[in-house]
């Protein structure tokens, strides 16, 4: 590459980290503002369980994800790849999972202990467009067209989030935040479908078996990252597992706060040589960032939860550090995850699963008496699953290593 097309390549890079962190960011920001005007607005009870349905939903989007990382990939390694045939990928993605959600409706009411069933048939409402959602990201982003992305994911904040905050406000109740998600969710899929360039479904070619592995290894990621938290709400009391809703906000700003940094290394992970180079910054960047939440969180303490949360959360003793430190580790593992999974090793998924059942067993079992040992499992969960998959990354680098030596010396 000449120095003339170097630098406004470094240039388009730079622009394009700058608007996907800003439109994360303030998509996040909404997400954090309705956690806030909602710990104001209901009973610590009532936003335990809004706090659970929310969680509920983000593992639900979970074959969004995997969808949005196995089309990143495809287009990326293919641009001309029909549009169409993944469009219908989309379409049979997104009936499966609202059957499988309206499915479950009464397991859900169940679980989290609901007053009717009403909630729960609005996060299947609003999952269905929210799993089409993620075709459309997985194009723009394999394409590079990183701009057009930043207005989508601004414009999901304003959709679904917005929504929320809309029906929060005028009902007061979880029932009606949801009511505000479902209809915000289905009018951003629209936009998205236009920008996208208005596809038409190809049947053919529909890559099932692929986003089949991608989807659960993702959804062993989402679990990692909102298990706790619906775990919390099952076993503690109400007050407690409020408490822990708040705490867990942490854990989130920690996890989304390097959000960028997946989107834009994804594309570039499709090709080995760009995986090897690129991943170990990426990393790099994961960790500066979110050491300033882990520092606020050790300066600020308990005190924190206040400044969130409010006065009626001023005497809370909760250590607030743990939940920082669980969302930093979880932060680390989707970028190994993103890496491994462009590399087809289909080891990391075994890795992802066995934290998750080591989680839910430690805490349903054992580690429930209060909020500060269920976010100490969750942090030390995080933790180790981020070790174990460096490692797996070192062992799959040392491979490659050997496989180019004996290369050269065949050649």
């Amino acid at each position: 590459m000449s120095v003339d097309t170097e630098v406004p390549a470094r240039t388009g890079n730079r622009v394009a980290a700058i608007l996907v962190s800003l439109a994360l960011a303030g998509n996040n920001a909404g997400s954090y503002v309705l956690s806030l005007a909602a710990a104001r607005i209901l009973a610590p009870g009532a936003f335990g369980e809004l706090s659970s349905l929310l969680a509920v939903l983000v593992i639900g989007v979970v074959p969004a994800m995997g969808l949005q990382t196995v089309v990143a990939l495809r287009v990326a390694r293919s641009p001309s790849l029909a549009r169409g045939s993944l469009f219908a990928l989309g379409l049979v993605t997104s009936a499966i999972v609202a059957t499988a959600a309206l499915t479950l409706s009464p397991l859900l009411v169940l679980l989290l202990h609901l007053g009717s069933l009403t909630p729960a048939l609005l996060v299947t409402a609003a999952l269905g467009p929210l799993t089409l959602l993620g075709v459309f990201h997985g194009m723009l982003q394999g394409g590079h067209r990183f701009a057009t992305l930043a207005g989508l994911i601004a414009l999901e904040g304003a959709g679904k989030v917005g929504g929320s905050l809309v029906g929060l406000v005028v009902s007061g109740s979880p029932t009606g935040a949801l009511a505000g998600t479902a209809l915000g969710s289905l009018a951003v899929v629209v936009a998205g479908w236009w920008v996208c360039g208005r596809p038409r479904p190809r049947w053919a070619d529909r890559h099932g078996a692929e986003v089949l592995h991608t989807a659960q290894a993702m959804l062993a990621l989402v679990l990692l990252v909102n298990l706790d938290l619906v775990l919390a709400r099952h076993t503690l009391p109400s007050s407690s597992a409020g408490e822990y809703a708040l705490g867990a906000i942490v854990t989130k700003i920690a996890y989304w706060l390097p959000q960028a940094v997946g989107v834009l290394v994804l594309p570039r992970f499709a090709a080995s040589a760009g995986r090897r180079r690129v991943l170990p910054v990426a990393l790099a960047v994961c960790a500066f960032l979110d050491a300033f939440v882990l520092l606020a969180s050790v300066v600020l303490g308990p005190s924190l939860l206040s400044l969130i949360g409010g006065a009626k959360y001023a005497g809370s003793t909760m250590p607030v550090w743990p939940f920082a430190l669980a969302g930093s580790m979880l932060a680390l593992v989707q970028i190994l995850l993103y890496a491994r999974l462009a590399d087809g090793d289909r080891r990391v998924a075994v890795l992802m699963w066995a934290a998750v059942g080591v989680e839910a067993l430690l805490i349903t079992t054992w580690l429930h008496a209060s909020a500060t040992q269920v976010v100490t499992v969750a942090a030390c969960c995080a933790g180790g699953l981020a070790v174990a998959g460096f490692v797996l990354e070192l062992r799959a680098r040392r491979v490659v290593g050997r496989r180019d030596v004996v290369s050269e010396k065949q050649g």
